[in-house]
């Protein structure tokens, strides 16, 4: 990645913290996921899972494998439907998915006959936004995830890291309102891993969206977050919401700060010590 990663190893830019009374974003209420078992039962997935976030903040859904993170956030991308419950989104009922939420996925989804450029204007061109406004909008995006030279290149030229950044600014391009994101980056090496925590971090501080990120990495969760909502399996439900009382802007080494080693401490115990069930 070299040079195209080198201005995110620390960051330095002011904190914009949703302000006080800031307006609900996302609200899930009373919301199960269940399926049928071959001898005739049920299987709950999600249980009467109820959780807001309010705008412009930074929320992590974090719990072990198996909880339902993944599901819940389906569940709010309109790619799945709940048993029960609902789903609002700036008050309106989720019945599908919409522009009005942005999802990545750990899985690599650019296509790749197009280039780089072409994947971030892909929603763009769909919604018939005009050629001038697209190519501002592009060249935005392309150099604040770092890729303005690599405009032109196809995803095959591209490694896991480059790959995450283009599904990053072409879900960002499209101005949704809140960003889904899918454990994203859990297929990386673990370098390539911090270096797009911080510039995460970074595209967040500008952006200013709304964010629900699943992941069962705890110190990711601590490092991006402002809350985490820590979750229990069979079936998933919340445990514990949790503020993190970390001041931005973040950076790696906070991880070695005595609040954050607690705050590690006490999300394992609470995922771990009876709680994982």
């Amino acid at each position: 990645m070299g040079s195209i990663t080198a201005a995110t190893d620390r960051l330095t830019f002011p904190t914009q913290a949703p302000a006080p009374g800031a307006t609900t974003c996302l609200k899930v209420e009373g919301v199960s996921l269940r399926y049928p078992t071959p001898d005739g039962g049920e299987f709950y997935a999600l249980e009467n899972v109820s959780l807001e976030v309010k705008d412009q903040q930074f929320a992590v859904l974090v719990g072990p494998s198996g909880c339902g993170k993944s599901s819940l956030l389906y569940l709010t991308a309109g790619l799945a439907e709940a048993s029960s419950g609902q789903i609002l989104v700036n008050g309106r009922p989720v019945d599908g998915p919409g522009p009005d939420r942005g999802m990545v996925f750990q899985a690599y989804t650019l296509f790749p006959w197009l280039t780089v450029r072409q994947n971030i204007e892909f929603g763009l061109k769909r919604r018939k936004v005009g050629a001038a406004e697209r190519k501002e909008i592009v060249e935005h995006y392309l150099d604040e995830v770092g890729l303005t030279r690599f405009a032109d290149n196809y995803s095959k030229q591209l490694s896991g890291g480059m790959k995450q950044r283009v599904a990053i600014a072409r879900a960002l391009a499209n101005d949704p309102q809140i960003l889904l994101m899918d454990e994203p980056f859990g297929a990386l090496d673990s370098q390539t891993r911090l270096q797009m925590q911080q510039l995460l971090l970074k595209v967040w501080e500008h952006s200013k969206k709304t964010v629900l990120f699943v992941t069962h990495d705890i110190d990711e969760a601590i490092l991006l977050g402002d809350q985490i909502f820590a979750m229990g399996a069979r079936p998933g439900r919340i445990k514990q919401v949790l503020n993190v009382p970390i001041e931005r802007p973040r950076h790696l080494d906070m991880v070695m700060d005595p609040s954050f080693i607690a705050m590690k401490k006490n999300i394992f115990h609470l995922l771990h010590d009876g709680g994982a069930h």
